[in-house]
């Protein structure tokens, strides 16, 4: 068996597996769907430290990923009051996650004067921006799926046809980008991309913005919108990945997805897309209601 026929293998079984835990832990609920969120959010962000420790960088990995997970309660707990219909007990659970993430982020200066290392404004600066890289976009993410849903209750599909707009994007734009892509989008970060199959990518993401429509119930322009939203900074995410990478010099942000690397390197494009799908509906939201 070839090399390359065994790469593709084991990339298709492992690409079958994730597929799977992300469709099971959207099934279960909302809380496993959070928790496939939290993976998410631990594991970028000890990759995106990794990156920095590979450019001599050296971020305070514990206090950091504190913070991130303290981050991410702040968006899990707002999106449980919304769904719980704002349960008042919850409302204790969301300030101690929005203290704790307040103090997390002082401590991060707090412990750099004990440090005594050599780039102590480099590893404050890398510690605060692996927590907003990462762990801001899934606190958004926790809340997106939600807001597609009217709040009303826990909808799965939401959530996937979200996921369908990034990965058609990814899809359409390769098979595009393969047979006929000509003009090179950003050959310094991604010598593969091409205009032509940046074309194809919003397009397929427009094709998957009418099936989520259809799928959901839900209103086509808003669909139709997210996905030229999310198709954008889909493509915005993988270029931003493949900067840092490039500037470590490392092929991958890890090797935890057999075939594929890191959890950044599958994820990129959805952590950048969360915070971009927030803005949109949430601005959405407000024009509906005037």
């Amino acid at each position: 068996m070839s090399d390359k026929l065994r790469n593709f293998i084991v990339r298709t079984l492992s690409g079958a597996v994730l597929l799977l835990v992300v469709l099971g832990a959207s099934f279960i609920g909302y809380m496993g769907y959070a928790a496939l969120l939290l993976l998410i959010t631990v594991g970028g962000v000890l990759e995106f430290y990794n990156m920095a420790r590979a450019k001599g960088v050296e971020p305070q990995r514990c206090v950091g990923l504190l913070a991130a997970i303290s981050l991410f309660v702040v968006g899990a707990i707002s999106g449980i009051k919304r769904l719980d219909g704002g349960c008042s007990c919850l409302d204790t659970y969301l300030s101690v996650a929005v203290i704790a993430t307040v103090l997390f982020f002082a401590l991060i200066f707090f412990v750099e004067i004990f440090r005594n290392r050599q780039t102590p404004t480099l590893n404050i600066a890398t510690t605060i921006m692996g927590v907003g890289y990462v762990a801001l976009p899934m606190a958004l993410m926790a809340m997106v799926p939600l807001m597609l849903g009217g709040y009303d209750d826990w909808k799965p599909w939401c959530f996937i046809c979200y996921l369908f707009l990034v990965w058609g994007n990814d899809v359409f734009a390769y098979l595009v980008g393969v047979t006929m892509g000509k003009h090179r989008m950003c050959e310094r970060l991604s010598p593969k991309k091409s205009w032509e199959g940046f074309v194809g990518g919003v397009l397929g993401s427009l094709a998957m913005g009418m099936l989520g429509a259809y799928i959901t119930g839900g209103s086509y322009g808003l669909w139709l919108g997210l996905a030229v939203v999310v198709s954008l900074s889909s493509v915005l995410g993988d270029l931003v990945e493949s900067m840092f990478k490039r500037d470590a010099g490392i092929k991958d942000s890890g090797d935890i997805i057999p075939g594929h690397g890191g959890i950044l390197d599958r994820f990129d494009a959805l952590i950048l897309s969360a915070p971009c799908a927030f803005i949109y509906l949430y601005v959405a939201s407000l024009i509906s209601n005037i």
